[in-house]
């Protein structure tokens, strides 16, 4: 059965001690309200990593990523952070692929593919995005760009590495608008995904594989988006900075 996933996604947001307090309300929350087998991720900036691993010690449903891992092992490269560092802190997932990162720091399908390689060796799970702009959408390419994002960006893995992969689903124009795709045309892009998968490896593979939904998911819409077949979490941007609506979307899985 598909691992179900919710993960938060801090992006630049909270310093140390706002980000120390918004997560010890997760966790309690988490401890006292959840009650299946799902997952909560946090992903919060680097500065808190270390500190929220030691607060999560102890809660199975409470796991902590990093936004962002630099392609190289290790090297000249100022400013940067590096997976083997993330995986030192015990972090357990990394996010690859952002709409942010390919937007704003130039990010593209090969570089990713290098960067996911790098993660995954240094035993890191990524969550993988994925998706398409309006623009890409209203001109009907949005399938052509899905399919170019997986096999220039995680296709090329054998079967056991791919199967460490979580997948994100993020319409760009439904990122930080207000504006949420539907949960039929969630739906259909989470479909199509699956269906690459299995064409690219086998169904089996495709039918473990977790794939989660990110786009303006909040705890109105999440448990419609949620109740589709091929939908089995969020990554969740907005709403992971207020601990009740976090887990309130965790608890759609109860």
């Amino acid at each position: 059965m598909r691992k179900k996933i919710v993960a938060g996604n801090w992006k630049m947001n909270m310093d140390y001690n706002e980000g120390l307090s918004l997560f010890s309300e997760v966790v309690n929350m988490v401890k006292d309200e959840v009650t299946g087998q799902q997952q909560a991720v946090v992903c919060s900036p680097f500065i808190h990593l270390h500190s929220l691993v030691q607060m999560a010690k102890g809660y199975h449903k409470v796991a902590i990523g990093a936004q962002n891992a630099h392609q190289a092992e290790s090297g000249a490269y100022t400013g940067e952070i590096s997976a083997k560092m993330i995986n030192s802190v015990g972090a357990a997932y990394v996010i690859l692929g952002h709409s942010e990162r390919r937007q704003y720091f130039g990010e593209d399908n090969a570089l990713l593919a290098k960067k996911t390689d790098t993660v995954l060796a240094n035993g890191l799970k990524p969550i993988f995005c994925i998706g398409e702009t309006l623009d890409e959408r209203n001109t009907e390419k949005h399938f052509d760009v899905i399919k170019s994002q997986l096999e220039e960006g995680i296709f090329h893995l054998d079967e056991a590495h791919f199967s460490q992969l979580v997948i994100a689903y993020e319409p760009v124009w439904a990122i930080g608008t207000g504006v949420t795709a539907t949960s039929a045309q969630a739906q259909e892009i989470h479909a199509f995904i699956r269906k690459e998968i299995a064409a690219k490896y086998n169904q089996q593979v495709a039918d473990n594989m977790t794939i989660l939904y990110g786009g303006s998911c909040n705890p109105k819409n999440a448990a419609e988006l949620f109740a589709q077949p091929d939908i089995d979490g969020g990554l969740i941007g907005g709403a992971s900075l207020k601990s009740r609506d976090f887990v309130d979307i965790v608890k759609v899985f109860n």
